[in-house]
């Protein structure tokens, strides 16, 4: 099953994705984590690895390769697109070279490719590479696939929600978070993915917890769950350390319980 996380920039994804990952972990359950966050450097310590695996973008043979193919015009050394990653009909969890892959623990990390100067271009051949990546990735059985998504909304135009099965948004206490999540419910209803709802993040008091409820439930969300706002959160984002799931054991236990019986009983995926 593969399921993409979203929202705004700053509302926590990676936070939520790394306490998913670790509470799947607990219940022996194969989960593969796919950093799709092209801006987003910090995923790999969040998760306890000391460094990022290469990126796919370079199996693909390289950022520019695909950006020709994009365009559609030769290469001007006449060589030809044919990025090993996307050529196979499937690839299972195993089939990556193990520079591409940090795994610990039945956890895998995988990272499609990041913006790393100026005048770089855009992030479309990223977005392509995870669409495609995702579409032909095949699951251990009971594995889950968590995706690490950009901020904001521009990876549906980029179709990468179509190779998923459920999309859930993650929402801070803001105005703006709330009405993204209903931007994210909305425009996944037409890619085909299951929208399962939204995850409270940064809640720090009941009477907030209640409000943000009340605001995704005039929009016909389903809150699937919180997590507080935690002191150790922050100085792991400070230090750069893992980030530790047992002060909030108990909402991400419920968190995920909710989640996983919102999601389909079977997948071909």
């Amino acid at each position: 099953m593969k399921i993409c996380i979203c929202g705004k920039g700053g509302s926590g994804k990676s936070t939520v994705v790394s306490l998913l990952a670790a509470a799947l972990q607990d219940r022996s359950r194969p989960v593969m984590v796919v950093d799709s966050d092209e801006s987003n450097a910090c995923l790999h310590w969040m998760l306890g690895f000391s460094r990022p695996p290469t990126a796919l973008m370079e199996l693909a043979g390289g950022k520019k390769r695909i950006q020709r193919a994009l365009r559609a015009g030769p290469a001007p050394d006449g060589e030809s697109f044919e990025p090993g990653v996307l050529t196979r009909e499937r690839l299972g969890p195993d089939d990556l070279p193990p520079t591409f892959v940090q795994q610990r623990n039945g956890l895998r990390l995988v990272s499609i490719g990041k913006i790393h100067q100026a005048l770089e271009g855009c992030a479309c051949p990223m977005g392509v590479l995870s669409r495609e990546f995702l579409k032909k990735l095949q699951v251990d059985e009971g594995g889950i696939v968590l995706v690490d998504m950009e901020a904001g909304v521009e990876h549906f135009g980029r179709g990468v929600e179509t190779s998923v099965d459920a999309v859930v948004a993650v929402v801070e206490p803001s105005l703006e978070s709330v009405s993204l999540a209903q931007r994210i419910k909305d425009i996944a209803a037409g890619t085909g993915a299951m929208f399962s709802g939204a995850i409270l993040n940064k809640v720090d008091s009941g009477e907030l917890e209640s409000s943000l409820s009340k605001a995704l439930d005039s929009r016909s969300i389903q809150v699937l769950g919180k997590i507080p706002l935690r002191p150790e959160f922050v100085r792991s984002s400070l230090e750069g350390t893992a980030i530790e799931a047992s002060p909030v054991e108990a909402e991400i236990r419920s968190l995920l319980d909710l989640l996983l019986s919102s999601l389909p009983a079977t997948s071909g995926s």
